[in-house]
């Protein structure tokens, strides 16, 4: 039956009005005992030590780290001890029985020193004699390795190596170590041999009389390769042949860092069925707690780029090989057509794949690491604890407040996440979801929290939703995310971490999928916390070759943190001295250099009959387009503004044009928009720009005109602030909590990227000159001041046709300063045609005898 509202009433009239009763009904109609102060029990309760609790793990923990540092500490006495403590731990003359007698006992029991030299005193000497003499000499230290590894995961709850691993090896290294230098000191000298001890003594005398000495060292030298193999998977191959595989000239093989992964455990969600009468078993005793633990697996590379080969670039391209003529030797015979048939593109690129390899994106940049994910710092406990009489009180209250208004329900479950518990509710037949999606508001009231939020319906489900945030919530660190599996086995293309969602599972978006995002909130929201967490997220992620950004910050203070990224992962105009553009003026200039970056992309897309910038690359790096000198590869290319609000105050129309254009077109060519407001109303956020964006990001605003002009829905102001956010993606709304990465962190990870080899500059975007600058070009020059290199550019330039800038730069290795001089003196003296924006200068003539014809005219006058 459905629960009835009178039910709650006179349940609640009983509890406060008649204190002695022992029994109370609930709040589903069954019989509850009345609660005792629990409160007021559990502070007079001592401690206990449970299994489960980590006091007892710390303590367990604490006490190998002593034990190995007392063995390692009498282990390393017996190495200067052991001969003055000869008689007293002997077993002749009583071995561990001499620990508790005394001086005259021992005096009588034949022992010459009763008092011992050990560090460690008498149970030192005999511990050190026991481990070392009498079972594996010296191996025994790698005792003091195993305790502490174990004693350090215990207590501090991080894995250093897999224990199972460990004990593996360390078991293996102990019993060969043993055995392998009690076969090498029976061909030395005869010794105590406390070296090896009596097990690797014993065990050589026993394979020398089975196998003889030469049969045992063959059984030490095989048990070591096959330990190798095991362990590293070594190939034994030949050498290859030089040509293919030549090793590249002061490149160090990096070796991948481990990481260790962690677990992303889901929330499960608590049922309080129509007839239950508490919270399940499970949590009516303890807190309810997500653990975050190690994945028991082998550790996963964090930087997988690196086993790659290295291939060199070749440096003569390979030119297809010319048809063979065969003579006719006799009249009316024909030529075997098969001997003209040409090689096809796809032949041609396997051959050259052959003999160069696949074209090495990554080869100028070969030693470059990605940043570890120490740099970063673990906040919060990376658990969520919520208390079982939190999660019953928040279910009466919401049942309670709903009957006041005669609506009944069938079930109710809760789902924890790290600063949001969902409440599913069930309504029963009949009642209108609009009733409960009105009681926002009430429903607050009797929670008393800030941020309720209804979800009527709740998509793909037949429950309404009722978020409610958490007393204690928990802080998500940018370490817990990337630290898991899900984000180390990714494969997106531009895969960005933002935080966990409401059933504490990591959410991880593609940027490249979205493909842009608009991101508001109003000040002190978690906005800039947000942007930052997108950075590093591709960071972590990606090679310099292989994404740049280019950093719009009006504010001037919240990305200078990424300065120090300029030679690895920036992209800027030119002519431009900071990476990172502040000025209205040159944003303008920015939007419109990417606007021509994106049409030439496209111009490169259509000659290499692809469809996107995926497709390109994998045809470049195959060697599969038929002219490598005019394609390259392409990176990715980000373009973050922080305060999106300024710009539209200050440029207007300037700015939304080249967005809207770089929006509409750009994701096939790999250049996506990350942009931010504090202020998302209709004069800043367009429908123009709207139209493009539909993954947009909401942190708390001020009112529901400004969530709804975000997210085209409410909510976004019922939020609690502090990382806190919506995430919309079209169809979906996602209520996620931002991974936290501080300023401190941020510079960790700039500092170790600014100070890995990068690139000679910032990558430079194409020229641009704006309509007030376009008269500035000088169109008259003295003949006597042209530049020293003029002629051979001129001639460079009739012999490629191409009329560019970038031309000049890169095969006269000029600088863009003096190339642009040039190029102005070119068109001054008529050889290239005027700046036409996105195109390329016409070049005025076809060949280089007509050149040399006009360059002789234009040098009479100098004589």
């Amino acid at each position: 039956m459905p629960i009835k509202g009178n039910q709650f009433r006179s349940n609640s009239f009983k509890e406060d009005n008649q204190p002695d009763s022992p029994v109370s009904k609930g709040p589903f109609g069954g019989k509850k005992p009345q609660r005792e102060r629990p409160v007021k029990q559990s502070a007079e309760r001592l401690p206990l030590f449970d299994l489960r609790d980590g006091r007892a793990i710390k303590i367990l923990g604490l006490f190998f780290l002593v034990l190995s540092v007392f063995f390692l500490i009498a282990f390393t006495s017996y190495l200067f001890t052991w001969q003055q403590d000869q008689s007293y731990v002997s077993k002749a003359n009583g071995g561990w029985g001499n620990l508790f007698k005394t001086t005259k006992e021992l005096l009588e029991n034949g022992v010459n020193n009763p008092m011992v030299d050990n560090w460690l005193g008498k149970f030192g000497a005999l511990l050190s004699n026991q481990f070392i003499f009498e079972w594996f000499g010296i191996a025994s230290f790698l005792f003091v390795f195993v305790f502490f590894i174990i004693g350090y995961r215990l207590l501090f709850k991080i894995r250093l190596f897999s224990v199972s691993k460990m004990l593996a090896y360390t078991f293996f290294g102990i019993v060969f170590i043993s055995v392998t230098i009690g076969f090498f000191h029976a061909f030395i000298i005869d010794y105590p041999h406390f070296l090896e001890g009596n097990f690797g003594f014993w065990t050589n005398r026993l394979l020398a009389a089975q196998v003889g000495q030469s049969g045992t060292g063959f059984i030490l030298i095989f048990l070591a390769l096959t330990v190798l193999i095991i362990a590293y998977n070594i190939d034994f191959k030949l050498p290859a042949r030089k040509e293919k595989l030549a090793p590249m000239a002061g490149v160090d093989e990096v070796a991948p860092e481990p990481v260790e992964l962690v677990e992303e455990e889901p929330s499960l969600p608590v049922e309080w069925p129509r007839n239950g009468n508490r919270v399940k078993d499970m949590l009516a005793a303890q807190d309810v707690v997500t653990h975050v633990e190690p994945l028991k697996q082998q550790p996963l590379t964090q930087n997988p780029i690196f086993h790659e080969p290295v291939v060199l670039k070749p440096d003569v391209t390979h030119e297809p090989e010319e048809e063979t003529e065969i003579p006719l030797t006799i009249a009316g015979e024909r030529p075997n057509p098969i001997m003209n048939i040409e090689k096809s593109d796809d032949d041609k690129a396997k051959s050259l794949v052959e003999q160069f390899g696949t074209y090495d994106h990554k080869l100028e940049l070969s030693g470059y690491k990605l940043p570890p994910l120490s740099l970063l710092e673990e906040y919060g406990t990376g658990k969520i604890a919520v208390n079982s009489e939190e999660l019953e009180a928040n279910k009466n209250k919401i049942v309670e407040t709903l009957n006041h208004y005669n609506i009944e329900i069938d079930k109710i479950k809760a789902t924890i996440g790290p600063t949001v518990t969902l409440y599913e509710i069930i309504p029963a037949p009949g009642v209108r979801i609009s009733k409960i999606k009105n009681l926002e508001d009430d429903i607050a009231l009797s929670l008393a929290a800030l941020g309720i939020r209804i979800i009527a319906p709740m998509p793909g489900k037949g429950t309404i939703g009722i978020e409610v945030p958490n007393q204690n919530p928990e802080m998500v660190s940018m370490r817990s995310v990337l630290a898991t599996e899900k984000w180390q086995n990714n494969t997106m293309d531009l895969p960005i971490a933002l935080g966990k969602t409401i059933s504490n599972e990591v959410f991880i978006a593609d940027l490249a999928k979205m493909p842009h995002l608009l991101v508001a909130g109003a000040t002190g929201q978690g906005k800039s916390v947000g942007i930052n967490a997108i950075l590093v997220s591709l960071l972590y992620k990606k090679h310099p070759a292989e994404l740049k950004f280019v950093l719009v910050d009006p504010k001037k203070v919240e990305l200078t943190l990424f300065r120090k990224i300029e030679r690895h992962f920036l992209a800027k105009l030119p002519d431009e001295a900071d990476a990172i553009i502040t000025d209205t003026k040159k944003v303008v200039n920015t939007l419109n250099s990417l606007c021509i970056e994106m049409d030439q992309r496209y111009d490169l897309l259509k000659d290499a009959q692809v469809r996107n910038l995926k497709e390109y690359n994998a045809k470049f790096v195959n060697r599969k387009i038929s002219d490598p000198e005019k394609h390259r590869y392409l990176p990715f290319i980000v373009l973050v503004i922080d305060e999106f609000a300024d710009l539209m105050m200050t440029a207007g129309k300037e700015v939304e044009q080249p967005i809207a254009r770089i929006a509409q077109l750009a994701r096939a060519v790999g250049i996506h928009l990350v942009i931010a407001t504090q202020r998302p109303s209709v004069n800043v956020i367009t429908g123009t720009i709207k139209a493009n964006f539909p993954a947009r990001l909401a942190f708390r605003v001020l009112s529901k005109i400004d969530s709804r002009t975000i997210l085209d829905a409410g909510g976004a102001d019922q939020l609690i602030g502090r990382g806190d956010m919506l995430l919309s993606t079209g169809s979906d709304l996602i209520r996620l909590q931002c991974a936290f990465v501080d300023t401190p962190e941020v510079e960790r990870i700039s500092d170790f990227i600014g100070n890995q080899r990068g690139y000679p500059s910032a990558m430079f975007l194409p020229e641009y000159v704006g309509e007030g600058e376009a008269g500035s070009s000088a169109k008259d020059f003295d003949p006597d001041d042209r530049d020293p290199m003029f002629e051979d550019a001129a001639r460079l330039i009739v012999l490629h046709q191409q009329g560019s800038t970038s031309l000049i730069q890169r095969k006269m290795k000029l600088g863009y300063n003096r190339a642009g001089r040039i190029i102005d003196q070119l068109e001054a003296a008529g050889i290239v045609g005027p700046f036409e924006g996105s195109k390329a200068r016409d070049v005025l003539y076809p060949d280089e005898y007509s050149l040399e014809r006009h360059l002789e005219t234009l040098q009479k006058p100098r004589d």
